[in-house]
This record gives structure tokens, C-alpha cells and sequence, in this order.
């Protein structure tokens, strides 16, 4: 244990079950430790670092911005909120965006706005339907809208207003819903769930639920959006446009910044009615706004897209190799490995020691979320890594 380690466990909250390294330097695809090691990260922040650690784009325009203004009141007008709002509009199916902090406040925002509408236009309807397996934040509400039993029995009892149905399942949906359901609430692919992967027909038939019902569909992107799934948004990928989104993670590169997004009929927020002190902050919109002009503009979405693919062939082949793997899924740079016995934290383990961090997302699963920019070569390097791990670990 170093020094940060031992502070840590002093004066620290116990709330993260953390990974015996310190980390002190990123650059790209790498990071490295306190006592110089270099690993391959395949966890990215949690989906976070779109474009790897400390790019050249990024850490340009926060340098900047840091010298330039760094914070103001909401009260005023500032330029890379509004340009950031802009291109967020230009490549969605949303017309007005709201800027937050993290995945947790724009869930939040979203359920406040789904209500607002329902009060102002649904009589009063006020619940909304989640799905189990799901997670949407660590605040109070947001525990009561995520579909996992060891999140919420620590609060109990947790603010009403939510239903949480079997996931992949429409008819689950329309039994739950009734007249006081004012939005349905998915994540397109469920993330920290294990991600679970929808039936090709089920958000449509989801989105035709709604609009028969004249409900709202919210899409919880704070994982799959901005290419980790292989398109800009995964919504794209199912045929479907929602009423609200939310978003937060990759889309500026490690600064916490959050959003959520709605068309023009559900945007009913009047002045007073919702605000952030640190939420469109400069230096977080100035970050989102070089990390997501990136990506449009050197189409990392297909790379994404085509590295995700060729991650998931090699994987394949460690399928064919290890009869304890028995699923490979997800989209994108978003995967699973799911094995047929409880080694996620061996492999996990085994992976760190040979220098490659992945995420165990449940007991016999793990999960890899790569930088977008990730390389042919450091898919190869992973994938060497795994089935060295395998090789020991397997039953």
C-alpha cells in the first residue's frame, strides 16, 4: 500500500471497493502507475475517455479555456455552452439541451421533466416505468428508478414514482402502465447491468407503446452514446427517436459534464423551474465541445464501429478456445465477456497483473470499454493478455 493508498483508507468515505493502484499519468490508451508501470486501459473511466487519456484536442481547449473564463453564473451567456447546445441539436433527433454535472443529475433532470410534462399535459401522471437490471445514478431518486435490488435496500424506503419491469420484455411495460405513468425510461443497452442487449424489435415496440399511450420515451445514452456503441447514439441502431435523452460520460473526454436533451413539445421547463450553479460550466463545455467536434470530424464512430467488430472476432475465437466463455455481447466498443463460472474478479486480477485493466461487472462477467481511438495492435496486445489469464484461470 503507498502512501495515497493509505491516506485514502484514513480519510476517505468507504465507498469504493478500489484496486490496489495509484495512478499518476495517462497518455492515449495508457496509463501508469506510481511505481512506473504501464497498462492498457480497457476500462476508459467507465466508459469515459472517448478519446483516451489527455488528447492533444482536449487538453488544447481546456488549456485555453482555463486561461480564458472558468466559471460564471448561469445567470449570463457564455460561448462554449451555447456552441456545445448547438452541436448537440445539429447531430441529434432533439431540439433543446440542458447542461448538468454528471449521468446521475441529468437522469434526474430528465424524470423532473418527464413529471413536468406529465402535470401539465397527462393529468397529473407522475410515475415512470424502468426496467430491471437497469441503473441510472447514485442519488435517492435515481436508486429508486435503477432495477437493482442491492442498490435500493439500503435506502428503503425510497422516493415513489417508479416501476421497475423485467427488461426486454413490452408486455411487462404495458401491464405496469397506467394512468399515472407519465414515461417509459430505458437504457438503450443496459450497461452496469451486465450489457444486455434488447431484442431488435423491442424499443420500437416500446416507442409505439408510448405514442399510442401519449407517454414519454426517455433514453438513458450516459453509456452508449457519442460512438461507444458503433453509431453517434445507440438509438439510431434500433429505429427509434425518444422524447428525452440523457447523456454524460464520453462526451468530454474525463471533465464531468452532463446533459439532457428533449424535443421541442416536451421541452416545458419555464424560468425557475430547474438550474445548475456548475452545469455549463466553461471549462467542461469547452472540453465536451473539442471532444465531440473530434469525433464528427475524424469519424471515430466508424472506427469505433470497425475496432468493436474486430475486438468482438477475437474474442470469438477465445470462445472456440475456453469452453468456460460462453457469451460475448454488446455493440460497439461496449462488450461483455460472460463465462460460465464466477471468475470475473480472477480474470480481472490476472489482467491487472499483466497490465491490463478491464471492469468485472458482475461475478462470472466482464466488461471492456476501450478508448474509441483504440488500435488494431492494442486490441491485439488485450486479447494476447486475456488468453494468457484464461489459460490459468479457466476450470
Amino acid at each position: 500500500m503507498d502512501e495515497t493508498q493509505e491516506l485514502e483508507a484514513k480519510y476517505f468515505m468507504r465507498t469504493f471497493a478500489r484496486v490496489p493502484v495509484t495512478f499518476v499519468r495517462g497518455l492515449g490508451t495508457r496509463l501508469w502507475d506510481a511505481e512506473g508501470k504501464e497498462y492498457l486501459d480497457f476500462v476508459s473511466g467507465w466508459a469515459v475517455d472517448s478519446l483516451g487519456h489527455c488528447h492533444p484536442a482536449v487538453v488544447a481547449a481546456v488549456t485555453e479555456q482555463v486561461g480564458t473564463l472558468i466559471q460564471v453564473s448561469n445567470s449570463y451567456y457564455t460561448v462554449p455552452q451555447v456552441k456545445l447546445a448547438e452541436l448537440l441539436v445539429a447531430h441529434s433527433a432533439l431540439d433543446r439541451v440542458f447542461f448538468c454535472n454528471s449521468g446521475a443529475e441529468a437522469n434526474e433532470g430528465a424524470a423532473k421533466l418527464a413529471r413536468r410534462y406529465g402535470e401539465r399535459h397527462l393529468k397529473g401522471a407522475f410515475e415512470i416505468v424502468t426496467t430491471l437490471g437497469s441503473f441510472h445514478g447514485r442519488t435517492l431518486m435515481m436508486v429508486a428508478a435503477t432495477g437493482q435490488q442491492h442498490h435500493q435496500q439500503p435506502y428503503a424506503p425510497l422516493p415513489n414514482g417508479f416501476v421497475n419491469v423485467a427488461f426486454n420484455d413490452v408486455d411487462a411495460i404495458r401491464a405496469a402502465t397506467t394512468e399515472r405513468t407519465c414515461a417509459v425510461m430505458l437504457e438503450p443497452i443496459q450497461g452496469e447491468g451486465g450489457v444486455n442487449v434488447p431484442d431488435a424489435g423491442y424499443l420500437r415496440a416500446v416507442r409505439e407503446w408510448c405514442d399510442a399511450r401519449g407517454i414519454l420515451l426517455v433514453l438513458d445514452e450516459i453509456q452508449t452514446g457519442f460512438g461507444r456503441c458503433g453509431s453517434l447514439f445507440a438509438y439510431e441502431q434500433f429505429g427509434v427517436t425518444p422524447d428525452i435523452m440523457t447523456l454524460a460520460k464520453g462526451i468530454a473526454s474525463g471533465l464531468p459534464i452532463g446533459a439532457f436533451m428533449a424535443t421541442e413539445r416536451v421541452s416545458v421547463f419555464q424560468p425557475g423551474e430547474h438550474g445548475s450553479t456548475f452545469g455549463g460550466n466553461p471549462v467542461t463545455c469547452a472540453a465536451a465541445l473539442a471532444t465531440v467536434s473530434y469525433i464528427l470530424e475524424h469519424d471515430v464512430v466508424r472506427h469505433a464501429s470497425e475496432m468493436g467488430d474486430y475486438l468482438v472476432q477475437g474474442l470469438a475465437k477465445l470462445q472456440a478456445e475456453f469452453p468456460v466463455v460462453v457469451e460475448v455481447r454488446g455493440r460497439g466498443l461496449l462488450l461483455a465477456v460472460a463465462f460460465n463460472a464466477e471468475i470475473g474478479q480472477a480474470v480481472l486480477d490476472g489482467c491487472l497483473a499483466r497490465g491490463l485493466l478491464v471492469n468485472r461487472v458482475s461475478p462470472n462477467a466482464i466488461r471492456l470499454m476501450p478508448p474509441l481511438t483504440v488500435t488494431r495492435e492494442e486490441i491485439d496486445e488485450a486479447l494476447t493478455t486475456l488468453e494468457a489469464v484464461l489459460t490459468v484461470t479457466a476450470p
